[in-house]
């Protein structure tokens, strides 16, 4: 067994990002598999005394922050190459296995390397924050239209104040800090071909799903006779990229008859920290469809399982390309398919696989999904088809055994 450090940019118990939320549920699979693991998180705020670092149970914070969001790179270079390059040699790991390094800084990479010369440095890629510096979407500034990939004029056109200049020496910079990375991991062959295509070596990248816990499928909701599936389920943060407005939009296009039969479930929070314009777009929606669409607020993860099994349909309507949500995989392990956006990671684990996808953005093409999935025997095939097995474990398991022999 192997000493296994990982170092993710929140902790799920603060911070419930996917990234936070998948190095988390490997930390803990690690450990049950006899691995000694150490899981450092960085956090906000100033511990007690001021030191770098404090401990939550048998998790360590850490302290820092990033002083420069466009080259992703800090100042505080003293937290990085002194207080946890003396965390490391103390722990001394086999592996560093990172999965940010958002409000760290991208010099964690040659921190770690200084640190531990031999130890394997595993980096879990988790959306385009490297490649676009506009919250790594990959969707134009202004219009939200879809990047296919990053080009330093494009990216001038969204940021004027940096040159095309900047955006290379960006890339440059950025790359040269990744060069200190043994293997990267992608959950999604989608996110690991747009790397390869931007300069990540592609015989160092492995496409491997996040692990979940253990979740126990959930029976088909109960139908009274004649009875449609007609609950739907939206999961997730309320904001321009998430598509809740795409969704809104298809229930007012539905046909009368549909409508009136049809409930959706918005479980997710944050409308009213968004702009005016989206809260306006989204309120105004909500008010011509408010007799069939209930804001159930945020949750947590023991409550997912309970209200999910409430619906048959999870909807994923994203407007931008997504990598592998949690959502979805969490959907198929409890027994609830799918209908998503026809575009990156969801297109990848949805179409054929878990339910039904639609063209993005498309308000009218999402309503026409949603008329074919409520009739039963359309949802009795997906539901048929969904695994409950978890690959990924594994995988990950395999991964780490290889590393270790290397």
């Amino acid at each position: 067994m192997k000493k296994i450090a990982f170092i993710s940019h929140g902790h799920p118990e603060l911070s419930k990002g996917g990234a936070e939320v998948a190095s988390w549920n490997l930390y803990q699979l690690l450990k049950q598999q006899g691995h000694h693991c150490l899981y450092v998180a960085r956090t906000d705020g100033s511990s007690h005394g001021g030191s770098t670092f404090s401990s939550r149970g048998e998790e360590v914070l850490f302290h820092t922050g990033m002083t420069d969001w466009f080259n992703l790179s800090t100042s505080h270079l003293k937290p990085l190459f002194t207080d946890l390059y003396d965390l490391l040699k103390q722990f001394s790991p086999d592996i560093v296995h990172i999965h940010h390094y958002a409000h760290m800084g991208i010099e964690i990479f040659p921190a770690v390397r200084k640190a531990l010369p031999n130890a394997k440095i595993v980096f879990t890629l988790h959306e385009f924050m490297a490649m676009c510096m506009h919250n790594g979407q990959m969707v134009k500034r202004e219009t939200l239209k879809l990047c296919t990939k990053a080009v330093p004029s494009d990216c001038h056109q969204c940021f004027p104040s940096h040159s095309p200049g900047d955006f290379f020496l960006r890339k440059s910079y950025i790359l040269d800090q990744f060069s200190y990375v043994d293997e990267f991991i992608s959950p999604s062959e989608f996110l690991a071909q747009r790397y390869i295509d931007w300069g990540l070596p592609e015989d160092k990248v492995h496409v491997i799903e996040n692990v979940l816990p253990t979740l126990t499928p959930a029976n088909p909701r109960s139908l009274p006779s004649e009875g449609k599936r007609t609950k739907l389920a939206f999961f997730g943060q309320v904001n321009p990229y998430k598509g809740l407005d795409i969704l809104l939009k298809a229930l007012s296009l539905l046909p009368e008859d549909v409508r009136e039969q049809i409930h959706l479930d918005v479980h997710g929070a944050n409308l009213d920290i968004q702009t005016s314009e989206f809260k306006e777009k989204v309120e105004a929606l909500l008010g011509e469809v408010e007799d069939c669409v209930d804001l159930r607020g945020p949750y947590e993860s023991e409550q997912l399982p309970s209200r999910m099994a409430e619906c048959d349909w999870v909807v994923i309507p994203s407007v931008w390309w997504e990598n592998s949500p949690v959502v979805i995989q969490e959907a198929i392990h409890l027994g609830r398919p799918l209908i998503g956006s026809n575009i990156g990671g969801m297109k990848e684990k949805i179409e054929g696989i878990a339910g039904l996808t639609f063209e993005a953005r498309s308000a009218a093409s999402l309503a026409a999904a949603i008329v074919h999935a409520i009739e039963p025997e359309v949802f009795d095939y997906w539901y048929a088809k969904l695994s409950n097995q978890q690959s990924a474990i594994e995988q990950h398991l395999q991964f780490i055994e290889k590393l270790n022999s290397n």
